[in-house]
């Protein structure tokens, strides 16, 4: 366990936004993280750093989760469990399963953040998201610091969301993920988007393919956080209903979308943004990437509250000119 003062969190965030940490603590076992909590009532956990939007110094204890590990196991001819602490890197985490043949998460490559936060979010891309694939979480009340396993059903998740970021929000902190992955017979997403066309000239792709087909979509849409500060898509794909779809289709041909249910429909938030006039636009220290509208970016020298300001003034040009309300996929502190 390693305890530090005033420290800034600029190295620990995508974004790169600098504020300090009154008190920043890297912890890398169970005992030291229970130790913390008994000190402390309130802490902030960092994960990856990667889906976070810093407005303000964090003034209560920030601490670091470094619990690492992963495990596997046949369950039958077909199908592994595979654990995996929290602190492990998500993407590197993915690339070990896909090494072992081990299907179910290979549209979820080069996803930044760590396993202890994919949950939370529900991660997904390419017609992919992370709850098809998860069986339990394990988490530590703080408030009891007693050991809970959420089950598949208990998480109730959503489009990028769960209970840890809603009603169970800051009352656990996620210790290990477990997830029921193929061996043999995969079940394979590749109708998405840019996968079918990175894809076409493939007959029978392997999930090493797909995942190599997403990293270099990936890469080429989105920008390195290490070079230029972001957070990967700032806000989720808005979902209506098909009344309000057919009205926009009426007036917008050329919407892009995908149909989720009879009566639902995801519109890409992207489209909606670039038609506002956003895309490639830079705004002082902070702008909208040129490549993906989705992309907030840092340039360098921009504050959280900066960022923030771009994202309300894209909400309420995208408000105004589809009546749709944009949600952030990004968390806010």
């Amino acid at each position: 366990m390693i305890i530090q003062k005033n420290i800034s969190l600029k190295p620990y965030n995508s974004f790169g936004i600098d504020v300090l940490s009154q008190i920043f603590i890297e912890v890398n076992k169970l005992s030291e993280l229970k130790k913390i909590l008994k000190t402390y009532k309130k802490c902030f956990i960092l994960g990856g750093g990667s889906n976070m939007l810093l407005t303000k110094p964090i003034e209560i204890p920030v601490i670091k989760l470094n619990l690492k590990g992963i495990s596997s196991a046949l369950l039958d001819n077909n199908n592994v469990k595979v654990s995996a602490m929290a602190g492990e890197n998500w993407h590197e985490f993915v690339l070990w399963c896909i090494d072992k043949n081990y299907g179910g998460l290979e549209n979820l490559s080069l996803i930044p953040g760590t396993v202890g936060a994919c949950p939370i979010q529900n991660i997904g891309a390419y017609g992919a998201e992370v709850k098809d694939v998860i069986t339990q979480v394990e988490a530590l009340e703080i408030k009891t610091q007693k050991i809970k396993i959420f089950s598949n059903s208990d998480c109730k998740f959503a489009y990028r969301n769960s209970i840890f970021k809603s009603a169970e929000k800051g009352k656990y902190i996620i210790l290990k993920v477990t997830f029921k992955l193929t061996s043999k017979n995969h079940k394979l997403h590749i109708d998405y988007g840019a996968t079918k066309s990175e894809l076409a000239n493939i007959a029978n792709p392997n999930i090493k393919q797909i995942s190599n087909a997403i990293i270099k979509i990936r890469s080429s849409k989105l920008p390195d956080p290490k070079k230029i500060g972001n957070s990967g898509s700032f806000f989720k794909n808005p979902i209506v209903d098909s009344s309000q779809f057919k009205a926009l289709q009426n007036a917008y041909p050329e919407l892009p979308f995908y149909k989720i249910s009879s009566n639902k429909i995801k519109i890409p938030a992207g489209w909606l943004i670039e038609k506002c006039g956003f895309k490639g636009k830079r705004f002082g220290n902070t702008g909208v990437h040129a490549k993906q509208a989705l992309v907030l970016v840092n340039y360098g020298n921009a504050t959280g509250n900066e960022i923030l300001e771009l994202s309300k003034a894209i909400q309420k040009s995208v408000k105004e000119s589809f009546a749709i309300n944009l949600q952030t996929e990004v968390n806010i502190f």
